[in-house]
């Protein structure tokens, strides 16, 4: 069901590349998120999760280069879509068992989805799937059923999320929260009612050290927070493996800030930045792109919001998930404007540029 520009359809093939997996399990407390999914999120599964996740297609694949953006499909030998890789990101989106994920505390929107993405070990170049590390990584990642970034993402939802701990007890997911109460600001619709620039280190409580050595300390008030930007450096980077930097200039990752990764983060611009146009080609778009956002009043060019795109939802609206103070912390919700790149929407008019990570 994800919609990736690749000139033909795959309509039901891909049922010939996965089974069906029965039972299905919900997950998060009632009235909060929920993911519904198969298997385990905890990467073990259950055994219906680890039959679907060894199930493949039968037959040759095949290669197909596409242009705008410059990628390659992989398909089945039925035709099916099994993957597209993008030159210059290490964003790979899978064909798998569809998935619908939710949040009834701020939206009746659903978006259910068949697009796994997950984060290659090396950026794609044409002729890739020749290298020696392919064949393997993609063997594994056909059938892989353990949490993807949408899984991950989800591990932080501000409706609700279990809290998971390392072996050296700290809690690197769960219900993550937007910043502190901001005592200014009496409107809890407003968007500075809970404050922003806490980064993923303020969310685990733990110190970080960036490759060019410098050291970030964690605020003890920011626990278990993280803004916009630094929601995606927690999940992009902290648990995807992307590096990260502590600036807003160049730099080899992830810098801090929205407008900075839009600017000069890696991977490749699929939507420009023009300035205060709202950007309308979504059909370029595919799950996990960045997508900007310049949300300032008095300032329609500034990149100042992101968030992650899911894909079409259940009424055909393109939404995305995002660490917004509405909703105090990570939401696919509509409170304070709805999580919607199309149409008239507050989002949508700031809707602005995407980066393919």
């Amino acid at each position: 069901m994800h919609s990736v520009p690749d000139g033909r359809r795959t309509g039901p093939t891909r049922r010939a590349v996965f089974r069906t997996i029965a039972g299905v399990a919900a997950a998060g407390a009632a009235g909060g998120y929920a993911w519904e999914r198969f298997g385990s999120d905890s990467g073990g599964g259950s055994a219906d999760a680890n039959s679907g996740a060894s199930a493949r297609s039968e037959g040759a694949h095949t290669f197909e280069r596409l242009s705008s953006p410059a990628r390659t499909v992989v398909r089945a030998s039925d035709g099916g879509t099994l993957a597209t890789f993008t030159d210059g990101a290490r964003t790979a989106v899978l064909t798998g068992p569809s998935r619908t994920f939710s949040e009834p505390r701020t939206t009746e929107a659903t978006v259910t989805t068949d697009a796994w993405v997950r984060v290659l070990p090396h950026t794609w170049r044409r002729g890739a799937e020749k290298s020696a590390w392919f064949t393997g990584w993609f063997r594994k990642a056909l059938g892989d059923t353990s949490p993807d970034v949408f899984a991950v993402a989800f591990q932080y939802s501000s409706a609700g999320a279990p809290a998971k701990h390392n072996a050296d007890g700290v809690r690197y997911a769960g219900t993550a929260h937007f910043g502190p109460r901001n005592s200014e600001v009496d409107n809890p619709l407003d968007f500075a009612y809970h404050d922003e620039q806490s980064d993923f280190y303020d969310y685990l409580g733990t110190a970080w050290t960036f490759p060019d050595g410098t050291r970030a300390q964690p605020e003890k008030a920011r626990y278990g927070d993280v803004d916009c930007s630094g929601f995606q450096r927690l999940v992009w980077g902290y648990r995807m493996g992307i590096p990260l930097h502590n600036t807003n200039t160049r730099g080899a990752g992830l810098p801090r800030r929205a407008f900075a990764i839009a600017a000069y983060g890696p991977g490749r611009v699929v939507i420009p930045h023009t300035g205060r146009e709202q950007a309308t080609d979504l059909g370029v778009l595919q799950p996990g792109d960045l997508v900007f956002f310049a949300i300032i009043k008095d300032r329609p060019d500034f990149i100042d919001h992101c968030g992650i795109y899911m894909g079409l939802d259940d009424q055909g609206r393109h939404r995305f998930y995002s660490s917004r103070s509405a909703a105090n912390g990570p939401t696919l919700g509509d409170l304070s404007g709805r999580s919607l790149l199309d149409g008239t929407d507050f989002y949508a008019r700031g809707f602005r540029a995407a980066r393919r990570l």
